[in-house]
């Protein structure tokens, strides 16, 4: 529960701080501009402040880890709702006035997960689980697109240290497998989830640590 915050306040903060022209650069979801992928947070906070709101009496049937599927093929952009997320986006026109909804909506989630029973059982996309599992999942979810949000921006701050490892940790049991020690808890990241290519060193040293997992390489979550 404290990462979702830690990881959800820095990831607001590095938008808030970003200058108005840094919303037309690229981010690192394919085919998604900075504002683009600051449009996607304020839907995905909506999300978390619908599914905290709607609790239910079944049995849990998914935790933090199995929350993640595993899609064959990254995602393109072309997607009905990532081409809609991208005229939202455009439709803001002002970056500030992106910055104000993100900001109004995601206080809300903050506040809204802050409050939350961990042990209430909540249901989202078909599954039921408990809130602090959910937002658990978040923080996953949180520091990628942190480090999604500052891929082409040298100098933005990037996510807290003690969230990069939490998230390394939760996607190496994804894998049900661990990355080679000699690698940053960021660099497992980005080349986990294909968020870029191994170096011709990182190959080997992947090779040398889990054959099995370099050749399941990248990891796409969904």
């Amino acid at each position: 529960m404290d990462l979702f915050s830690r990881s959800w306040t820095a990831l607001r903060m590095a938008v808030a701080e970003l200058p108005d022209e840094d919303f037309a650069r690229p981010s690192g979801c394919a085919g998604w501009l900075v504002r683009d992928l600051v449009c996607h947070l304020i839907i995905d906070a909506q999300d978390v402040l619908i599914t905290l709101v709607t609790p239910t009496e079944g049995e849990p049937t998914r935790n933090a880890v199995t929350y993640w599927n595993l899609a064959e093929a990254p995602p393109t952009g072309e997607d009905p709702l990532d081409a809609l997320v991208v005229r939202l986006a455009a439709a803001y026109e002002d970056p500030r006035l992106l910055k104000f909804h993100l900001d109004d909506v995601g206080s809300a989630a903050g506040r809204a997960a802050e409050l939350a029973d961990p042990g209430l059982r909540v249901s989202t996309q078909d599954m039921v689980l408990t809130a602090g599992d959910y937002l658990s999942a978040y923080v996953l979810e949180w520091t990628l697109h942190h480090l999604d949000l500052i891929a082409y921006l040298p100098g933005a701050a990037e996510p807290p240290a003690e969230c990069l490892a939490r998230s390394r940790a939760m996607l190496e049991k994804i894998a049900e497998a661990t990355f080679p020690a000699s690698w940053s808890d960021q660099d497992a990241l980005l080349v986990g989830t294909g968020r870029r290519a191994p170096t011709g060193v990182e190959q080997t040293e992947l090779a040398e640590a889990d054959g099995r997992l370099a050749a399941r390489l990248p990891l796409i979550l969904g």
